[in-house]
């Protein structure tokens, strides 16, 4: 998932269009956007998944932004990558939303 390869999705079309390409891409074990109160909006998890990843990688990609901000505070948090032993979260948060992807890291062909 690079979020500077593809432009920002202008209608709720172009969305699903890019969940489902992102969700086909090997390895993706699903896809969460949530809003900046860290709401889902949208998700491939089932609904228990969905509100825990999000309330608690909203948190965490907030505290990256402030931190990154506090070193400088004329830069931004434009991505985050957790790699784990059991997978990859990867966070590319917005103004309007943010984008979570959930990977085995293993799996050839990841996004």
């Amino acid at each position: 998932l690079r979020p500077d390869v593809s432009p920002r999705p202008s209608s709720m079309s172009d969305v699903e269009e890019t969940l489902k390409r992102i969700q086909s891409h090997k390895g993706v074990q699903g896809v969460i956007i949530w809003n900046p109160e860290g709401i889902a909006i949208r998700s491939t998890f089932e609904p228990k998944v969905t509100t825990q990843y999000a309330a608690l990688l909203s948190s965490l990609s907030s505290k990256s932004r402030s931190i990154v901000r506090d070193l400088d505070p004329t830069n931004d948090l434009t991505f985050l990558r957790v790699r784990t032993k059991k997978g990859e979260i990867m966070i590319a948060p917005d103004k309007d939303f943010t984008l979570m992807v959930l990977q085995d890291p293993g799996t050839e062909g990841a996004v």
